[in-house]
């Protein structure tokens, strides 16, 4: 099922996977790179809790630096993988823009804030505004695109910006750039821990 707002740019086309009852719940899940929201919109719904509604929103297509400037969906552009390349900073800015306005749009539908997680893959990042947030970052031991190395770093520089016993960092054997049913279990369990039924 997909949502219409046009006051909301990520709303406009996002797909949504509806709760079964009242909603009291959001998951916002940002897909990686090249990709839409409807691949990931399929993979939650295999994992939906019936009272929490997953908006799963598509990225602008711009120029991608890291691959020749092709033009695909992206939260901002890419210079490179390394830990040390450089980052599109007002890119990122403008994605976090564009979410805080969906968390937002479903804080004024009646979701409380509290009731509202923020999910990703690949390109998804947090802002470390609120010290004792939760996360959950899972990777792939095999990943050939981010190795495990550079996941291992991530949650260590998350550690640094939130309570470290909040991050948990999960890997899964022979698990390439991509998911797999045990890690969807974990997210579903990060979910009901965070989201519980009211």
């Amino acid at each position: 099922m997909c949502g219409n707002n046009m006051s909301v740019p990520l709303l406009a086309d996002a797909v949504t996977v509806s709760g079964a009852e009242r909603e009291t719940a959001a998951v916002i899940f940002l897909h990686g790179l090249g990709d839409t929201g409807h691949s990931w919109a399929e993979a939650l719904s295999s994992i939906r809790l019936p009272y929490v509604k997953y908006i799963c929103p598509h990225a602008p297509r711009i120029p991608v630096t890291l691959n020749m400037k092709m033009v695909m969906p992206s939260w901002f552009d890419l210079m490179g993988l390394s830990p040390d390349a450089p980052e599109d900073e007002s890119g990122i800015k403008k994605a976090a823009e564009n979410i805080k306005a969906v968390i937002e749009h479903e804080i004024k539908n009646g979701i409380p804030a509290n009731r509202i997680i923020l999910g990703g893959f690949s390109q998804a990042a947090n802002n470390g505004m609120n010290k004792d947030i939760p996360i959950l970052q899972c990777h792939g031991e095999v990943d050939p695109m981010i190795p495990v190395r550079f996941g291992a770093l991530t949650a260590e520089k998350l550690k640094g910006i939130v309570t470290p016993s909040r991050v948990q960092f999960r890997t899964y054997p022979g698990v390439m750039h991509s998911s797999c049913p045990q890690e969807m279990m974990a997210v579903k369990e990060f979910i009901e821990k965070l989201l519980p039924r009211i």
